[in-house]
This record gives structure tokens, sequence and C-alpha cells, in this order.
């Protein structure tokens, strides 16, 4: 290429997306890291080419260093805030980073090719802000790699400055994590080993609230102590049949508890004499034909719990899957959002999505064929269309690699959920008996299916009976005909006693779409209403690395299906102050940074505040003193002392392995190590020696 030409460069996030804007633009030659497209250059990014200054960097040159090499944690260090923020190229990008440098001297026009989100806006932001660049710099905003999509993103390229807010909302939130993070995981840690623990003891913005959810789960199941209650249902003889109904209680009935359950033996046996072989008489019949609109289109958040339910899949797994079909395959969109709802100008491409569909998945070819493209359910809706839309099929039906067993459930599943779109209404017959018998009365319910519609795409997601309701659930029974004041007879009556069941542990699913909805578990009214939009914890696009981070440090544990907390994540939730573990107060910084997003708040201001937190919170935790409790580890001994400084021995498990061993308290001061044998330390062996953090 003629190095005096004008270049137009392009800077993907990831080379699956330079690939996929380069075939459209037409590539006329490889370069080492870059593709020529006549007077186009498309290149890559790894991720972050940058990363953040470890705090060494930010330390006093007087810190002394360890074997490693690295500055040693001391609490006369923190809290670390630095005065000006610095960033370094990663050590596995410098090559890539090199490429982008040179062709960045010779464009004359840049085009940021990064993610449709915060993190791709400032991955390739901060690159433009390294090497200096002073020219103009579009924006390329795709939800998708298929070839339609792409062309549609190169002729609809905006300027980078509409899309800042984004960015300055990306570096807030890691500032604001690294604040967090760096010093409070610092500052507990230390605190820990100044009562005994070796333990490292890592804080999150993030991390730590989602600890929290799952212990306060955990305690609320182990707390939990269930109540006996009655239920009774009446076997009703009519005319035109019999069926099933329940007891309702009166408005002033004795013996309920607060949730309106009967918990009175008595009385529930009294109903049952009175009422069992008596003559009553149908006091009301209502009958209404009700219809049920499709489940609007999937996000991450409704994916991953269905398959963590159905398949028993991790969040990680889903995530992983999801961008396969995106990156790898291009079968479906852009994956890390959270919106259910899709751009109108997108419903014209119904017909080439659906027969998309009907290649990839043969089994759903005629049903493909035969949906209404032309019928345009609710989900289309711009005013509900932010960053990103929901994760649908794409266009694309050319070769791909075969699909994984994962990946083949989550593209089948996808799929069935934009069918259902073109479906009709399901529709269903909704039908209610009262009852009233010796002055008691009953309540029959039953539903009819009159047209399946959307169903036939999800029959999976047809209701199933709930426990409580057993076979009295919709659907369940086929109700007669009747009308008000027929006569019936009370043949048999049912007197179950059943038990309150506590809540279900989380698994990956729900504890991901906890942490989006994070509203449904803060009590009060004002940040409930506050937080009802949707802001959650986390992002779509750290979700399910959290979870997987919270298992890796074993905070968190897989039974099954089920996660659980450990004793260590427990002792750490209770060690940390409620700002730092509140999920309601961590979704409010969220907020913010969806006000700097929408440049409605600066970074500034933001950070400002988080520092302030910062600083009287490594005050608070200085003044604290003795053992983390909880901490396996943490508690010293006061029969054996160490014999290099007197200061008392605690019995500790090498991570990751079952050997046990004796360390001195007085860590990092005195690192004298006793090696443990029966229970008591090895005062003639001082050769085992395990360092903590540094």
């Amino acid at each position: 290429m003629d190095l005096v030409a004008a270049v137009r460069l392009f800077i993907a996030e990831k080379p699956s997306v330079a690939r996929a804007i380069a075939e459209e633009l037409g590539v006329t030659a490889h370069e080492r890291g870059a593709l020529v497209c006549h007077d186009d250059v498309v290149t890559w990014c790894f991720g972050h080419m940058l990363e953040q200054a470890e705090p060494d960097e930010y330390t006093s040159p007087d810190t002394p260093r360890g074997a490693n090499g690295k500055k040693r944690w001391r609490e006369e260090d923190l809290p670390i805030i630095p005065d000006r923020w610095i960033s370094r190229p990663r050590a596995e990008a410098r090559e890539q980073l090199a490429v982008i440098g040179r062709w960045l001297k010779k464009a004359t026009h840049i085009i940021n090719a990064g993610d449709p989100d915060r993190e791709g806006q400032l991955l390739i932001d901060e690159l433009l802000e390294h090497f200096i660049v002073t020219r103009p710099v579009s924006r390329y905003w795709v939800n998708a790699v298929d070839s339609v999509s792409v062309r549609r993103g190169l002729a609809a390229l905006q300027p980078n400055g509409v899309y800042s807010g984004f960015g300055a909302a990306a570096r807030a939130r890691a500032r604001a994590d690294w604040l967090i993070g760096m010093n409070l995981s610092r500052a507990y840690t230390l605190r820990a080993q100044r009562g005994g623990a070796r333990t490292l003891l890592t804080v999150g913005r993030v991390q730590t609230p989602t600890l929290a959810l799952v212990v306060m789960r955990d305690r609320e199941i182990e707390s939990f102590k269930p109540s006996a209650y009655q239920t009774l249902t009446a076997e009703v003889g009519h005319v035109n049949g019999a069926f099933l109904a329940r007891w309702m209680p009166a408005a002033k009935q004795p013996g309920l508890d607060s949730e309106g359950r009967l918990v009175d033996p008595a009385i529930a046996t009294a109903i049952v004499a009175r009422v069992k072989g008596q003559r009553g008489q149908i006091s009301s019949y209502n009958e209404e034909t009700k219809s049920q609109a499709p489940p609007l289109p999937m996000s991450l958040a409704d994916i991953t719990a269905k398959a963590s339910a159905t398949f028993g899949y991790s969040a990680d797994e889903v995530l992983g899957a999801c961008q396969a079909l995106y990156e790898t395959h291009k079968l479906t969109t852009y994956p890390r959002t959270d919106a259910q709802y899709l751009p109108e100008s997108q419903h014209a491409d119904a017909p080439a999505v659906l027969g998309a569909i009907g290649k990839h998945l043969p089994a759903l070819a005629e049903l493909a064929h035969r949906v209404d493209p032309a019928r345009k359910s609710k989900a289309w809706d711009d005013t509900k269309v932010t960053a990103h839309h929901a994760i649908i099929p794409t266009m694309h039906q050319g070769d791909h690699a075969p699909l994984s067993e994962i990946e083949g459930r989550l593209y089948e599943l996808i799929a069935r959920t934009y069918l259902a779109q073109f479906l009709p209404s399901f529709e269903y017959l909704a039908t209610t008996i009262e009852v009233t018998i010796q002055g008691e009365r009953f309540r029959a319910r039953g539903r009819r299916a009159l047209a399946i519609g959307w169903r036939e795409s999800l029959r999976e997601e047809d209701e199933t009976p709930d426990e409580t309701e057993d076979e009295l659930a919709p659907d369940a029974q086929a109700l007669p005909s009747v009308r008000p004041g027929d006569p019936v007879k009370c043949g048999n009556v049912r007197l179950k006693s059943q038990k309150t069941k506590p809540p279900p542990y989380y698994t990956d699913g729900t504890l991901l779409r906890a942490m989006q909805n994070i509203h449904k578990v803060v009590t009060d009214s004002e940040l409930k209403r506050l937080l009802r939009d949707g802001d959650g914890i986390g992002t779509p696009a750290t979700r399910a690395q959290i979870i997987k981070d919270l298992k890796r440090r074993e905070f968190l544990e897989s039974h099954g299906k089920k996660i659980r907390s450990s004793a260590t994540g427990r002792a750490l939730v209770d060690a940390i102050p409620q700002a730092v573990r509140d999920p309601s107060l961590t979704a409010l910084y969220e907020r913010v940074l969806k006000n700097i997003e929408q440049g409605n708040a600066t970074l500034d201001d933001f950070i400002a505040k988080q520092e302030a937190f910062i600083r009287e919170e490594v005050s608070r935790v200085k003044l604290l003193s003795g053992p983390v409790s909880g901490i396996p580890g943490a508690e010293p001994s006061s029969l054996h002392k160490c014999m290099n400084c007197g200061k008392p021995l605690a019995r500790r498990t090498v991570k990751g392995a079952k050997r046990r061993f004796w360390g001195c308290t007085g860590y990092p001061d005195c690192r004298q190590n006793y090696a443990d044998i029966n229970g008591k330390p090895n005062y003639e062996s001082q050769k085992e020696r395990v360092h903590g953090p540094t």
C-alpha cells in the first residue's frame, strides 16, 4: 500500500469482528496484525490492550519488597489513591499495540469498532489517548457480525464523540473498582493477619454484594423454621360432572396465620365433619376467554436462568457458548445484553432470519416457513431499545463449524423464542366455580386451551402445577358447565397437612437473575422504586465472571446446581461494612454510571466521592483489632508461642492442600513457621515458610 495515500483505519475490539468488517470492505492484502482493504485498513485488539498500573507504582519507593520483587502490603501505605492515573500496555499486547501505533501514524481517519457497550467504547478510546490521536474519529456500533449487519453498520457511522459518555462510564467503573478492590482487599487482609490469619480477603464493588446475596439466602434457609398448615379439598358432585374445590377462608376466619393459611388442626377437622356428605349449591360461575402474548426475546440473564434450570449449565458456560454463537458461528447477535426488545427497523429482516433458522434447525424448518413474518409482536419497540437489543438469531446462512451440545441447545432456545414473535397469542378459557356448603366456601379453577398460538414454538414453557396447589393448579382439571344456584353434594374432603418451605438455594441462573433484578431483594420502598428499572449489580458483560471468581476464591461453593457460601465467604461478609456489601447501594453506583453514560453526571465527581469513602473506610479498618471471626486459622493459640518473637502461634492449612502448619501471628514482621505434628508445632523443624500476599 502507498504509505502516502489516505488511510481510513478501523480498530476492532477482537480479530473476529475485524475479519467480518474486512470481508465486507474487500481484503486486498494481508499485513502482520492488519488487513488491507483497498484504501482502508482493519486492525484489531485482543480485548483491553492497556491495564491500570499496579499499586506498587503509587506507593512509597521506600516500601520493602518481598521475594517475588513486589512491594509488601503495609498499612502505612493505605489508602492508595492516585494523583494521576497510570495505564500500561499489557505484556501480551505489546506486539499488536505496536502494529496499531504504526497504522495510526498513517491514518487520516480512524473508526472505533469496539463492541457496542461501555467497555468497547473505552477499549478503543484509551488507545487513541495512549497514542495522542488528534485526527477525526468515527464510531462503528453494531450488535451482530453477520454480513448484513456489518454492511448496515458501515453505512451508518457516527461521530465517536456521540458515545463518549459510554467510555467515561466504563472508566469510572474501572477506577472505582480499582480503589475499592486494591485498598479494601489490602486493608481487610492485613487486619486478618494482625489477628493471626493469612487468608487473602478480596473485596470488590460488585463481588462483595453478590457474595452477600448468597450469604443472606443461606442464612435465611438455615434459620427457617417450617410451620404446619392445613388444606382442605372437597370432592363436589354436580349433575354435569364432579370436580375438586379448595376451601376458602372467610374474612374473619379464626385459626389463620399472617399469610391467610389455616394453622389450627382442630378447626380444619371441624370443617371436614361439617361439610362431608352435605348438600350445597353453586354460588358463582365465571367463564372468561383470555389471551397471552408471546414472551419477549431473551436477554443474557433469561438464557442463563433457563439453561441453568434446565441443563445445569453455569453462568460462565452460558456466556462462553453465547459468545461463540455470536463471534465464531455468527448465528446470534451480541450476547452481553440485558435488553429484551428489538429495534423496529429489524422487523423487516424477519423473512431472512426465519430462513436462517430453518436451515440451521431442520426440526423447526416447517414452523419457520409457516409463521407469519408480517406479524409484529410488542418486542419491536424503539422506545425501549438503548445501546443493545435482545439476543436473536442472525440472517447468516453460510457454512459454520458444528455446534457443541451447549451451543446447539442455546441456539435452539433463542430461535424458538424468536419464532414465537410471529405466532398468534395463546388463547384459553379460564373458568372459576365457587360453591357454598354449610356456610363454608370452596373454589375450583380450570383452564382449557382454545388456540395454542406461540406455545407451538415454546411448548416447554407451559405452566406446571405449583406444589402448593397440587391437583387444583390451572389446566389440572376440566370443569363442568354449571349455573349459580345449581345443587351440589360434597363427597369426601381431603384434609392435608403441609409445611411451609424455605426459599431455594441460589443456582448460577437464579443468582445472575438476582444480580440483575436486585430491587426484588431490597426492602426499602424508595430504593426498590429506584432500582425497579433493572440497573442491578454489575453488567451483562461481568456478572458471569464475578460468580466464577467467587467460586475460584472459595467464597462460594457449588453443590450440584446449588450455590452456597463457604465459611470464609461468610466471615468476609460479616467483617466488611454495610456500605460495601449492601446490594442496593452498589446498584445505585450503577445508576450513577448510567448518568455518566448519558452525560448527566461527571467522572470526576463520581471518583471524588469514591475516594472520600475509601479514606474513611481504611481509617476505620486500621483501628480494628483482634481476629476476623470465622476466618479459618485466624484464632491464635494461647498454648503455643513463637520461639522467635514470643507471640502466639495459629494453626493453619496450606491452601489447596491438606497439610497443616503453625504460623506466627506476628506476621509479616515475624515470618516464623513450624511444621504440625499431631496438632502441635514442631519446634525442631523450621523449614516450612508460607508467605502472605505481597
